[in-house]
């Protein structure tokens, strides 16, 4: 009985910040992106898995000077994950995707972790047929479906 009470009270102060654990609900402000390499393939954009879930999407075209071809800047939909909110913004350069940037993602080491393996894929690939990420799957299919939805709205 003399342990018994002393057990009980380090237990009990042990599982107080397993009780309190909360997620983190917030979307990293930070944005990740990265450029082509130069030696980047020029394949079209691939047909893929269609979207599901999505709620928003639009696009801007801005021209370049002098070079007779135009870049495209198409948002694809934003999917609400258990992890939180994907949402990729892609750039075009005729039918060669050029860069892709993430506009909204779930603050969490493993997703941070993924973005730039998911953006080199993307940019390997020229579509959305990538495999998803080993820690990271949920973020993994959301990104993918949103890049597909872009892809989808440019054609």
């Amino acid at each position: 009985m003399k342990r018994a009470i002393p057990v009980l009270v380090v237990s009990v102060a042990a599982l107080i910040p397993v009780w309190r654990y909360a997620p983190s609900a917030e979307t990293s402000s930070s944005s990740t992106e990265v450029a082509a390499p130069a030696s980047t393939p020029s394949a079209a954009a691939s047909s893929g898995s269609g979207s599901s879930g999505s709620s928003d999407s639009g696009s801007s075209d801005t021209g370049s000077s002098g070079s007779g071809t135009s870049n495209q800047v198409i948002a694809g939909s934003t999917l609400n994950t258990e992890k939180g909110p994907v949402q990729v913004e892609v750039t075009f350069e005729g039918d060669t995707i050029s860069s892709v940037r993430m506009l909204q993602q779930p603050n969490h080491p493993q997703t941070e972790a993924a973005v730039p393996k998911l953006i080199e894929e993307t940019l390997e690939a020229q579509s959305a047929d990538i495999d998803t990420v080993s820690g990271a799957t949920i973020t993994s299919e959301g990104y993918v479906e949103s890049l597909q939805a872009a892809i989808d709205a440019k054609s």
